[in-house]
């Protein structure tokens, strides 16, 4: 049997249980969409950047943050599925059969990360149409920041899924741990207006990092007149974050007998 069979077959399970469950596509997109267009569109007249270009708005500045909150909500809230899986037996059946455990941990991370990073182009396309001048090179590198946003995001998902075993408990440890990441990554605020306290626990954030990508990706660089970092080092830490959780999660599997 290839190594890689059950690493796609499990991935593919993935994507198709998502996207055969359209509640859980609408809902997956929908909510941050009209997040950045309520909140856009209300702190609009009072949003003010220091060293912002003249003319860009909030809904332009938001647009980035609203992406990562759409990867982090489809990919995060994809890996609920090992919870259902262990109570429905499917996640015993995969670990007692003949393939090595890493498979698991591959498919099940690769079909999540696949399923944020779709989720994250279908809004990506409306850049433009947003006002937000991207080039056809700001469109791959933003899409290369889904990618490895996506493939962080569903590894720590992994990690707290395989640890918990009600879907209650990972909403409530969800809730309380990814939703302050993403809001102190400057997708609501600039991190150069925060107080420096917060500036410092902003920086070792690494979805702040994704969100600082996407803004240099789309031509956003102007709003900022210090970036946190070069793109190319915002890069980095995200391919640096994606590889740890994604060991972590290994780890986890491969130390455990089984659920």
């Amino acid at each position: 049997m290839s190594r890689l069979l059950p690493v796609w077959t499990l991935c593919e399970r993935e994507l198709v249980r998502f996207y055969r469950d359209k509640s859980r596509v609408i809902g997956a997109l929908t909510p941050p969409i009209v997040f950045w267009f309520l909140i856009g569109s209300g702190l609009g007249a009072s949003f003010r950047m220091p060293g912002s270009a003249q003319g860009m708005t909030f809904l332009q500045y938001f647009f980035s943050g609203t992406l990562v909150l759409i990867v982090l909500f489809t990919s995060v809230f994809s890996t609920i599925s090992i919870i259902e899986d262990r109570h429905g037996g499917f996640l015993q059946t995969v670990l007692v059969a003949p393939i090595p455990r890493l498979s698991l941990v591959l498919g099940k991370v690769l079909g999540a990360s696949v399923v944020g990073f779709l989720q994250g182009l279908s809004f990506l396309i409306f850049a433009q149409p947003a006002g937000i001048p991207v080039t056809a090179s700001g469109y791959a590198l933003a899409a290369l920041t889904l990618g490895l946003c996506s493939l962080s995001l569903t590894g720590i998902g992994f990690c707290i899924a395989w640890l918990l075993d009600s879907t209650q408990g990972f909403h409530a440890i969800m809730n309380l741990f990814l939703i302050p990441m993403w809001m102190l990554s400057g997708a609501l605020f600039p991190i150069a207006t925060a107080p420096h306290w917060l500036q410092a626990v902003m920086k070792i954030n690494p979805v702040t990092y994704g969100v600082s990508a996407l803004q240099q990706s789309l031509a956003l660089g102007g709003l900022s007149a210090a970036p946190l970092a070069p793109l190319g080092f915002c890069l980095v830490v995200l391919t640096a974050t994606g590889a740890l959780v994604l060991a972590g999660s290994a780890w986890l599997v491969c130390r455990r007998p089984g659920p």
